[in-house]
């Protein structure tokens, strides 16, 4: 993992994301910013998220979703659990959560894309999921406590991080004993070249 980072610019990499998502939020569709992945309720649907809770979401709360797969394919989390989303963007999934587990429950979404942000937390007022936060951070130095979590889930997001051992050391960290984690993502079954490692566009694009 250490030759990975030495030849990542990792704040460009950074910064590239960011961008990247930031026209996501502001242009859902691709209208105006064409996007290279397909977006909103009709690709949850595609990837095979269930009927309810999705259908309790307004359009406005899925049109920004992103994801690459499904995490909630062998089942919601349970009322009462505590929740920890990775990468939560728009925030469809960590939504979903905090249906699931209601009231008793709680569930953190964290991201590093302010204007992702605004967008998470305006819904889940608008929602009035009072048990639904969003934090700013990165997925390699979560803002969450030792222990916290029943669940970590995320969607398309550990694939954009070089440093996975770093991300999963974070995942072990916030979850309780016993406590699980579901993630979508894309993977490799082949090493990258170095090459293709240091372009950033193969990394975002």
């Amino acid at each position: 993992m250490a030759e990975i980072l030495d030849l990542i610019d990792l704040n460009e990499l950074r910064h590239q994301v960011r961008e990247k998502y930031r026209d996501v939020a502001a242009d859902p569709t691709g209208t105006q910013h064409p996007h290279h992945f397909h977006t909103g309720r009709s690709h949850a649907i595609r990837l095979g998220y269930p009927a309810y809770p999705l259908s309790e979401l307004p359009d406005e709360a899925c049109e920004a979703f992103a994801g690459v797969g499904n995490p909630f394919y062998w089942g919601g989390p349970k009322p009462g659990e505590r929740v920890v989303d990775l990468g939560s963007g728009a925030g469809m999934d960590s939504l979903l959560a905090a249906l699931w587990v209601g009231d008793e429950g709680h569930v953190i979404g964290i991201d590093m894309t302010p204007e992702m942000l605004d967008r998470s937390r305006s819904m889940a007022t608008k929602l009035g999921l009072k048990h639904l936060e969003f934090r700013e951070g990165l997925i390699e130095e979560l803002p969450v406590e030792d222990g916290w979590a029943d669940v970590v889930i995320s969607n398309g997001v550990i694939n954009l991080c070089p440093d996975k051992m770093g991300v999963y050391r974070q995942i072990f960290r916030v979850l309780k004993p016993g406590g699980r984690m579901t993630i979508a993502d894309i993977c490799l079954e082949r090493p990258v070249p170095a090459d293709a490692l240091r372009d950033i566009e193969l990394w975002t694009g």
